[in-house]
């Protein structure tokens, strides 16, 4: 089927007339028809008609670029013009994007087809991709558990087969979570190699980044690249392309890899999990890679209290037009209203010290990259839950004290800025879901990840193992 090609190879058979663009589309459209309504991961989408019309006109033209002819659905955070972007929110159903993105203008240069949006929590907060607007995303493996998020309607529509490869967006995991839930690749880039919208601040709030998913390592590192390069309109922070494609093909023979685990026991996590992450880094063990356990390098305390500063800070900033409208602020979720208010309580001097431990954090993490080249820890630490709660309370019987401490194992990386890439390493837990695990790099280090994770997938390719059957 086509809808089971990787984007590459899709892309190569287009540039080679092997099959056309209409051809695609059509089973691209099929595979929606017939399993988006399961699943709910593409809303708003575009008319069937509209989207042939323009395969036809690829068809008709000379292929550019390796997207020329390839649907994808963009994450409904950010703009594509013609369609909606409603971000989750009834504040915004409807609202037709008048632009596009300069990530959705380079996946446009580049010849992608845009057939519609994929699904996620509202304003992107929280890592379980349901709203009042679409409602919930639910995972392919079990319906009546979550696909994670916030780039969960993107986990989905790869597992599914609705899409070849997809874009996300992570903060706190929103691209690594999801990958892990759906048996799928997701990258959390550098910060700074993916450029983002010139809105509000772009000089103090460094947290979030665009970035891709996929089947494969290689679409990843395709789409990375088409993603990635620089924008004048950004003030500071941004990395060299990395040109990940052409290096995808190195050995990986000797890499280091410093396994954190549960973090010393401080990150509650449910049964399996560990067990099922560290079999998979003794399989790349056997690839040549060297695996060693290593103690928690930094206070777990002392992280959290930087993260959450330094995001109700971000998410305050961005929100509190709406929170200051009281008719606004009524559709506004718990969520966002919590956020919002805990960064309204917020001093400079609160800002200020979260940002001295994320330093200290920064150069500690520095020391651990002198003797490893990756740090690894699970996607997540728990299995997908019930689809009908809006976030769980508890982890293996420890309590959650916030909306989003049950994500706290993705923070690590997210405080700093550094690459990650969530590799699928199999399935288990009572319902026999699957579960992912991060590889850290330094930062900069974006290209040297996807060798690693370009190798386990040649070992196991476990999307094309155990695809979802719907």
């Amino acid at each position: 089927m086509l809808t089971e090609h990787s984007a590459l190879d899709l892309s190569a058979a287009l540039q080679k007339r092997d099959v056309s663009a209409v051809e695609v589309m059509n089973a691209t459209l099929a595979r929606v028809e017939a399993i988006n309504g399961t699943v709910n991961a593409i809303v708003s989408p575009r008319n069937a008609d509209a989207c042939l019309e323009e395969a036809q006109r690829a068809d008709d033209s000379t292929p550019g670029g390796w997207l020329h002819g390839i649907p994808i659905a963009i994450k409904d955070l950010a703009n594509a013009a013609g369609l909606p972007t409603t971000m989750g929110s009834p504040l915004f159903a409807g609202q037709v994007a008048t632009s596009d993105d300069i990530m959705v203008a380079r996946l446009r240069a580049a010849g992608a087809i845009v057939i519609g949006k994929t699904n996620t929590p509202a304003f992107g907060l929280g890592s379980h991709s349901t709203n009042p607007v679409f409602g919930p995303t639910r995972n392919p493996y079990d319906q009546t558990r979550t696909a994670g998020g916030s780039s969960g309607g993107a986990g989905v529509a790869l597992a599914t087969g609705m899409l070849s490869i997809a874009d996300g967006s992570d903060m706190m995991g929103s691209l690594r979570n999801p990958a892990g839930w759906n048996n799928v690749y997701g990258m959390r880039p550098s910060w700074g190699v993916v450029p983002s919208e010139p809105d509000g601040d772009a000089f103090l709030h460094q947290l979030a980044t665009n970035g891709p998913m996929a089947r494969c390592p290689r679409d990843l590192a395709a789409l990375l690249d088409t993603m990635a390069g620089y924008d004048p309109r950004q003030p500071h922070g941004q990395v060299p392309a990395p040109n990940a494609l052409s290096q995808i093909d190195a050995d990986v023979t000797g890499m280091r890899i410093g396994w954190l685990g549960d973090w010393g026991g401080a990150y509650a996590m449910e049964d399996e999990i560990l067990d099922l992450c560290a079999a998979a880094l003794n399989q790349m063990a056997d690839m040549g890679v060297s695996v060693e356990d290593h103690a928690a390098p930094f206070d777990r305390d002392a992280i959290w209290h930087a993260w959450t500063t330094l995001r109700s800070f971000a998410v305050a900033g961005s929100l509190s037009p709406l929170y200051a409208q009281e008719a606004m602020r009524a559709q506004l979720n718990a969520q966002a209203i919590w956020e919002v208010e805990q960064g309204h309580a917020l001093s400079a001097m609160d800002v200020h010290r979260a940002s001295v431990t994320r330093t200290q954090w920064f150069a500690t993490a520095a020391t651990l990259f002198d003797r490893f080249d990756v740090l690894a820890l699970p996607t997540t630490q728990m299995w997908p839950f019930d689809v009908t709660l809006d976030w769980p309370r508890e982890i293996a019987g420890q309590g959650m004290d916030t909306y989003h401490r049950w994500m706290e194992v993705v923070v690590p990386a997210s405080l700093i800025g550094l690459p990650a890439v969530a590799v699928p390493v199999g399935f288990g837990g009572p319902h026999d879901l699957p579960m992912g695990l991060q590889l850290i790099g330094r930062r900069g280090s974006d290209a040297r990840l996807l060798q690693l994770a370009e190798a386990w997938h040649q070992a196991t390719d476990w999307p094309a193992a155990r695809p979802p059957t719907l």
